[in-house]
């Protein structure tokens, strides 16, 4: 059995005649032996005739993986046509990966994946929503399904119905060529790990209950739409949110019982609102990380990046809340203003059991912050409030290649 082959044809700037003929050499005109997994990378000009032959082969060779990547810089006029083929050949895949191809209706041959269990579709264009609902459809065991959508991939509803989902990633930014609305229904009962992140404005509607999901990761550009979904998460142990707003991000009296580990991204100008809200409702919360998203900031918004930290209004916060629980708390991309100042402020004063606080910046000028290690517990005030007590070594501050200790003390208003 050979594990794996990748056909790589930027490989040494290979001439495409040359790379065609040693693909097909290499799948064709020897006894085939069982091959675990094959990945085509192709940027340069692919004639869908290969692609073909390569599909045969598939089924010949009993592949259990199956990779096609087109480049999205490909030399290619049109975008790459994968064959009917596919949907009848290919019935021993488990794992099943495309990106930048087009897929074709065949209504005279059914689809079947019949062992399917990883699907993962990238920048494809489809023939309609029904055809991308009815190839979910035939994955009657898929357990894994990631979805990256692009502007002309003809869905406006996508629809994920398969009750065997036990993971689901669903990535489409910001529409650029057109004001279409696009939607979502999610009916996905067994899921376990969500991943959402969508910048077109479409509503999203759940037709089950999902309450086995444990990883739930959110960034959306439009909360309102999505305002249900997050009662299909309440029960995480695991949250990272990035949204545009704090208010009526879900039903008040909801509580996140189960939540461990949170991570909150701070590109949003409404995080420091959002972030209150959440601690509130998290009785059982042991790691807060807050992280700028690069990617999504440089990808989507932008815009957003230099907007100033809201108000907040501690005094809104009932006199005995405490983060009784919280043991570990990271900030990555510190920038020292005062609004973050302030924030750091709340969060080592209302941790009593924190043992560790990490904060991460690139700005060189924090480092000069005198250093400090705090092996004693100091007594904290909550202005007129009952002291208290934070045991704690000193907040971890690193730089580049500087790490130093930061006297808790510089943070906290007594």
């Amino acid at each position: 059995m050979v594990p794996k082959l990748i056909y790589d044809d930027s490989y040494n700037d290979i001439e495409y005649g040359r790379f065609s003929r040693f693909v097909n050499r290499s799948l064709l005109m020897h006894e085939p032996p069982v091959i675990e997994a094959l990945h085509f990378k192709l940027v340069n000009i692919c004639g869908t005739g290969d692609i073909q032959v390569w599909i045969r082969a598939v089924d010949k060779r009993r592949v259990r993986e199956l990779n096609i990547e087109i480049g999205t810089f490909s030399s290619n006029t049109t975008p790459i046509t994968l064959p009917r083929s596919l949907y009848t050949c290919c019935r021993m895949l488990v794992t099943l990966k495309l990106r930048n191809v087009v897929l074709v209706d065949d209504i005279t041959t059914p689809i079947s994946f019949p062992v399917l269990k990883n699907l993962s579709l990238r920048l494809i264009r489809y023939p309609s929503d029904l055809f991308l609902s009815s190839l979910l459809s035939s994955c009657s065991v898929l357990e894994d399904l990631f979805l990256e959508q692009c502007g002309d991939d003809n869905i406006s509803v996508l629809s994920v119905r398969v009750p065997s989902l036990k993971s689901l990633v669903l990535r489409r930014l910001e529409n650029k060529f057109n004001n279409d609305v696009h939607s979502y229904v999610i009916d996905a009962p067994s899921l376990e790990r969500v991943e959402i992140s969508d910048f077109s404005r479409g509503p999203c509607s759940v037709e089950s209950n999902m309450t086995k999901i444990v990883d739930a990761e959110l960034s959306n550009s439009k909360w309102d739409p999505w305002k249900t979904f997050m009662c299909s998460i309440i029960s995480a142990k695991r949250l990272y949110l990035c949204l545009p707003t704090s208010k009526d991000v879900y039903p008040a009296g909801s509580v996140f019982y189960n939540l461990v580990h949170l991570k909150m991204c701070t590109c949003e100008t409404e995080w420091v609102n959002l972030l209150i809200r959440v601690l509130r409702d998290s009785p059982k919360l042991r790691t807060l990380k807050l992280a700028e998203c690069a990617f999504l900031v440089s990808q989507c918004h932008e815009f957003r990046r230099r907007e100033p930290c809201p108000y907040w209004d501690e005094t809104s916060l009932v006199s005995e809340y405490l983060l009784s629980s919280l043991e570990t708390f990271e900030w990555v991309d510190y920038k020292g203003t005062k609004a973050e100042k302030e924030v750091v402020a709340f969060i080592l004063r209302v941790s009593s059991c924190l043992k560790k606080a990490t904060i991460i910046s690139s700005n060189p000028l924090l480092t000069t912050t005198r250093s400090l290690r705090c092996s004693r517990i100091f007594p904290y005030h909550l202005g007129a409030h009952q002291p208290v007590f934070l045991h704690s070594s000193g907040v971890m501050f690193k730089n580049q290649s500087n790490i130093v200790f930061l006297d808790l003390r510089s943070y906290i208003r007594y």
